[in-house]
């Protein structure tokens, strides 16, 4: 028994692990659009990421962190071999695309990992299938959503504000601070929650709490200050790509294109669907670039990152049937 406590302590920390990888990896979605316009400096906009990531736990239903502890993968055919093989393929898989500037998804790279060493250790039989096809679902809806919202809201607003001048530009970058903030808070709301789920099937597997108890609200609130700490690390690689390699961002756009991805996660959080923040964020910022009178999207660099969310699901699968291989080996 002493064994299989310290077995699920160790996975745990490496839970926590996944989630500060996660907060740096997607760090880019809150502050990108930001620094870009240079409303804020880099470390202000970490920083107010960071904070606002944080807080949101006290505003919110659980329903993502339910989804991913008990509606990806039957609860029961979880061991502690399975959780290891799909926290380290989920940290490789953010390392890999981390290092690379791509924004690919962390929730993805989580669920692909947690999928493969399921499905090696107990075969098919034990994955949900409907919980997975929603995910899955949305690798298309998500950013598609978030396209037509950054492109719908760029079109009312340039109509609406039909001249750019100082005082309109101070006013975006105002406004900006308010997007951002809310975009920080859906992130949180939506990504902190899947290391809680995480943290729910090691306890679960580790015999210390039943399939039907509720995940405990320590572990929520780890996950959500472990988070903002990786925030506060910063992703600058994909800041880049983000915020300078896609289209050139105004302050305008800049609270376009957060506006719509706020509105897109708020609403999948309240539904219980862990969708990619990373995905929601692309799509508006691409959306608010091709609604311009004069479209200018980098639509080279787009497909290259719509390659690597397409890889994702199956790579973080691979890597974690072969994780748990390895852990099983020990």
């Amino acid at each position: 028994m002493e064994t299989i406590i310290w077995t699920a302590v160790i996975l745990i920390a490496l839970a926590l692990i996944f989630d500060f990888t996660n907060g740096f990896h997607d760090a880019a979605n809150s502050i990108a659009t930001v620094v870009a316009t240079e409303t804020l400096t880099p470390s202000q906009a970490v920083a107010m990421a960071a904070f606002f990531n944080f807080v949101v736990m006290f505003f919110i239903t659980f329903e993502v962190a339910a989804t991913v502890g008990k509606g990806i993968v039957n609860p029961s055919a979880v061991t502690l071999h399975v959780l290891f093989g799909c926290l380290a393929a989920a940290i490789v898989w953010n390392l890999i695309t981390w290092w690379f500037g791509m924004p690919t998804s962390s929730s993805h790279a989580l669920i692909g990992g947690l999928v493969g060493a399921a499905v090696t250790a107990n075969g098919w039989n034990v994955v949900i299938e409907n919980g997975l096809y929603r995910v899955a679902a949305f690798i298309v809806a998500a950013p598609l959503i978030g396209f037509a919202l950054g492109a719908t809201f760029n079109t009312v607003i340039r109509n609406i504000v039909h001249s750019n001048n100082d005082a309109q530009d101070k006013c975006f970058r105002r406004l900006q601070l308010v997007s951002a903030a809310c975009y920080s808070m859906g992130h949180g709301a939506n990504d902190a929650q899947k290391t809680a789920g995480i943290i729910f099937l090691i306890l679960l597997a580790s015999g210390m709490i039943a399939a039907n108890d509720p995940i405990p609200m320590w572990g929520i609130w780890i996950s959500f200050i472990v988070m903002g700490l990786g925030t506060l690390a910063g992703g600058w690689r994909i800041v880049q790509t983000l915020g300078f390699r896609l289209t050139h961002l105004t302050p305008r756009q800049g609270f376009v294109a957060e506006s719509g991805g706020s509105v897109m996660l708020f609403a999948t959080s309240a539904m219980g669907i862990p969708v990619s923040t990373t995905q929601v964020i692309t799509g508006s910022i691409l959306g608010t670039g091709a609604s311009e009178v004069t479209p200018k999207v980098q639509w080279k660099r787009a497909q290259d990152i719509v390659i690597a969310w397409i890889l994702t699901i199956p790579c973080s699968a691979i890597l974690g049937s072969v994780f748990y291989y390895l852990g099983n080996q020990f």
